[in-house]
């Protein structure tokens, strides 16, 4: 059937490193030098990644895509961050449609300008999607869905760039980047992705009314894009096949129309009409293979017509005697436009990791850093407040022998109730053996992280070495990227995931010491209620029964319920001020790009405010009740000391290490459970760190394999005429070699086994493997080094003696996806499990009930 696809702009070599390095060495001299050669080191990247992208195009395979979209993605990013104006580097891209003369001349356009190269990247990348959808099959799903995707975003390029070439070139454009000739690309896309559609609803049997919508909306289409492409500012670009296929196509489409149009004739007994639309369809049929100079061009379905036509006259004629009526009188049968424009996306990678995190205007670091003062002021401020009072109330309680006074008048010898509640809940969690059991946990659960981190480096040192082994054999012909270069990011994370692992063990200390503090208070809690109560001292004589029942001591116990209260509502406070965060980064850089200036002040006060203000009102009122709260306990405990007995000292201590007993153990409990799901958590993602490890070591011995094949094949064609067989290395034979029919090793060395599963500890039964190679090369095309690992937690205060670990910091901010939040353990982000949601309406992959297609 054939489609068209837009011909590539082709660029010209430039340098984008020296002119980078001078500009960020001259601009940013208050620079660390560790800041500077990551940056330097990013420069190089981004230059190696220009150099392959702008010609990988002209592969016109798919694997082009990527490589352009994470090119397209760092221009503009860098693009934001650098004095685009002090960037001299000659960006040189001939016209995509100017095919130059006898003298090798051509249409070209130079600019000195990221804004020029960005537009012209983004036009190879429409181009190479109209490209790579026109060479996928037809004949079955999965070609359909991809050419009808491709050809939808290639459509959205080409009228997103209507705008940006008109900001980004100053003065006239190549014709390929004029308003005319990006208006009839992107009709001519759009109307090649709803004819996608229509193949795919003939295909499935649709309704026939259906079909005769979306061939009428298609036809529509390739109206509005023949249109355009004759316009005479651009009817000269065109090879001169171009306008006849789209008219062939467009009158095809308006004859697909009548022929399912006609079938709902028929249907519905409108035999007449049914004749005549059928009439029309021939007549148009025969319009679309004249217009395209096919006479083959929608031949299945021309003679389709022709055949119904001839049996629905026969039957008029004999049976009905219908009048035929002018099709031009009929209805239309509407029209259903699946095909659409769609946002660009912010990144069109979706493994965007940005290389310029560290290089922002020097007045933009400036005012984040200003910023980030205010705000910790003010936080601080406000926890100040919240911690002075919570002293002051108990020092209050403190010289009053408040709560303890209460619980030992009212109960005399025996064990004060909520004692007992609290013992009784020790017991039911499994007291002092459910601590020591789950502290024990924690050295396996530790010990099975750090095997899986280790097993990830096994599989990247084995292929490491494997690649210089045959670098040293082949030398200048081994030409693949080296695995020390390639791996490098991955290797970094390894690193930081061992650190995690390694600072974990300062909480697993915390916990042994705390532990080993109040065990004794501990084992007393976790006795049956008749031993605990033998082992408090007696209250003497100076307690009094009828005191415990007045009305003084019933307000102090009520008093000190709303104490408790106060204190977890501040708890709350103060972990939603610590947890505040605050980034005007691309505030600051709008302001900067816009105005010149930031008015950091007026910006930062303005939206901290909005940020910290309603926390600083429930600051405000628990304060307001705390004042109230102290007169009444002043007021209460005034009325009870003149009926109270007093109890004895060594009672006194012993109830008061049960109760920070209990709390111990409240607070252990709760730790250990976190750290029993960090470390879980923490497999989770180390198996997936393991699987991407997997998959990067298959998709390079799929590459190795690939260039040995290559190297053996140059090596045969050199040794044609000599009769001996090549003599395989030993190596190959012992670790290349694969049932690869195209492989020169496969007959010659035994079967590799088939990847699949890496093998586990014994104490790891039951994980879930980190990896089944399956074949997977979606990794392909040296995309590894934009690798971002799974996301890290934000927030890290185990016991509020422990700082959070220095090894968190450093991810892509792209990646700081908050988890699910599990408490306060190191690393608390606890089991990252992936479930599969029902996407919300109108989003990706979501059902659309307007769309006949379902979700396809």
């Amino acid at each position: 059937m054939g489609f068209l696809s837009v011909p590539l702009k082709k660029p010209s070599e430039v340098d984008l490193a020296k002119p980078l390095k001078t500009l960020v060495q001259s601009n940013y001299r208050n620079l660390a030098p560790e800041q500077l050669n990551v940056i330097n080191e990013a420069i190089s990247e981004l230059n190696v990644l220009r150099n392959t992208a702008v010609w990988k195009v002209f592969d016109k395979q798919e694997s082009g895509l990527e490589i352009n979209y994470r090119y397209y993605d760092q221009l503009t990013a860098l693009e934001s961050k650098i004095p685009v104006q002090e960037l001299q580097v000659p960006f040189k891209w001939k016209d995509a449609f100017d095919k130059g003369s006898i003298f090798g001349g051509r249409i070209s356009l130079t600019l000195t300008s990221i804004g020029y190269e960005r537009t012209c990247v983004l036009f190879n990348v429409a181009a190479l999607q109209s490209a790579v959808a026109s060479n996928q099959s037809i004949d079955n799903d999965e070609g359909l869905k991809q050419a009808a995707k491709l050809f939808q975003q290639s459509a959205s390029i080409f009228t997103f760039l209507k705008t940006l070439a008109s900001a980004t070139i100053q003065g006239e454009p190549t014709p390929d980047l004029s308003q005319d000739s990006l208006t009839a690309l992107g009709n001519l896309m759009l109307a090649q992705a709803q004819e996608m559609f229509v193949i795919k609803a003939i295909k499935d049997n649709m309704k026939d009314l259906v079909v005769a919508k979306l061939c009428a909306q298609c036809e529509e289409l390739y109206s509005e894009s023949l249109r355009a492409m004759q316009r005479d500012s651009v009817r000269a670009l065109w090879d001169k096949e171009w306008i006849p296929q789209v008219a062939g196509h467009q009158a095809a489409m308006h004859a697909l129309t009548m022929l399912y149009h006609s079938k709902v004739s028929q249907a519905n007994k409108a035999f007449g009409e049914e004749i005549s639309r059928l009439q029309k369809a021939v007549e148009l049929f025969k319009t679309a293979q004249s217009r395209s100079s096919n006479p083959t061009l929608f031949q299945e379905y021309a003679q389709r017509a022709q055949k119904s036509l001839a049996d629905a006259k026969k039957d008029n004629d004999f049976i009905y005697n219908e009048i035929i009526p002018d099709v031009n009188n009929l209805p239309s049968p509407g029209k259903a436009q699946l095909a659409k424009v769609l946002p660009i996306a912010t990144h069109l990678s979706e493994e965007f990791r940005d290389l310029f995190t560290a290089l922002v205007p020097v007045a933009v670091n400036q005012a984040l850093a200003a910023c980030e003062g205010r705000k910790t002021e003010l936080v601080n401020g406000e926890i100040m407040r919240l911690r002075e009072a919570t002293t002051a109330l108990n020092g209050l309680l403190s010289s009053l022998n408040l709560p303890a006074i209460v619980e030992v008048t009212a109960t005399g010898d025996s064990l004060p109730p909520s004692l007992q509640e609290k013992a009784t809940a020790v017991r039911e969690k499994g007291g002092v053996a459910q601590l020591k059991e789950l502290i024990e946990r924690l050295p396996e659960l530790f010990t099975r992280n750090k095997e899986i981190l280790d097993e990830a480096f096994r599989l990247m040192d084995e292929e490491r070495d494997s690649d210089n082994q045959l670098r040293a054999q082949f030398k200048d012909r081994w030409t693949r990227t080296p695995s020390d270069k390639l791996a490098a990011t991955f290797r970094t994370n390894g690193e930081k995931y061992r650190a995690i692992i390694d600072n974990a063990t300062a909480a697993d200390k915390v916990i042994r010491e705390k532990f080993a503090t109040h065990k004794h208070g501990l084992e007393l809690l976790s006795m049956a209620t008749e031993q605990l109560t033998k082992q408090i001292p007696s209250a003497g004589a100076g307690a009094s029964s009828q005191a415990s029942n007045s009305s003084a001591a019933q307000a102090l116990r009520l008093l000190m319920e709303s104490v408790d209260t106060l204190k977890a509502e501040r708890e709350c406070i103060e972990a939603e001020l610590k947890s505040l965060t605050i980034d005007l980064k691309e505030r600051f850089l709008a302001a900067l790009s816009t105005e010149g200036v930031i008015n950091e002040p007026a910006i930062s006060l303005s939206e901290i405010g909005k940020l910290i203000g309603p926390l600083q009102e429930q600051v405000g009122e628990t304060l307001a009740r705390q004042q109230v709260l102290s007169t009444e306990i002043r007021e209460a405990h005034e009325r009870f000391v003149s009926e109270s007995g007093v109890s004895t000292d060594q009672r006194d201590r012993t109830l008061s290490e049960l109760a920070a007993a209990y709390d111990v153990f409240t607070e252990l409990q709760g730790y250990l459970q976190e750290g029993e799901t960090f470390y879980n958590g923490l497999t989770e993602i180390l198996l997936v760190f393991q699987c991407k490890i997997s998959d990067y070591c298959f998709a390079r011995k799929t590459e190795k394999d690939e260039l040995m094949k290559d190297l053996t094949h140059e090596s045969s064609r050199q040794a044609a005429s000599v009769p001996a067989t090549p003599i395989i290395p030993t190596h190959h034979t012992s670790t290349t070699a694969t049932n690869n029919p195209g492989s020169s090793a496969a007959s010659s060395a035994p079967p590799a086994a088939a990847p699949g599963p890496t093998p586990y500890p014994q104490h790891m039964q039951g994980i879930p493997m980190a990896a089944t190679y399956g074949g997977n090369m979606a990794a392909m095309g040296g995309g590894f080094t934009g690798y971002a690992p799974p996301p890290m937690p934000q927030g890290f205060n185990p016991y509020g003696t422990l700082p959070y670990p220095s090894a968190y910091t450093g991810f892509p901010p792209a990646t700081m996806v908050p988890p699910p939040y599990y408490g306060t353990y190191p690393g608390a982000y606890g089991h990252q499990q992936q479930q599969q949601q029902q996407p919300p309406p109108g989003a990706p992959g979501a059902p659309n009930p307007n769309n006949p297609m379902g979700g396809w």
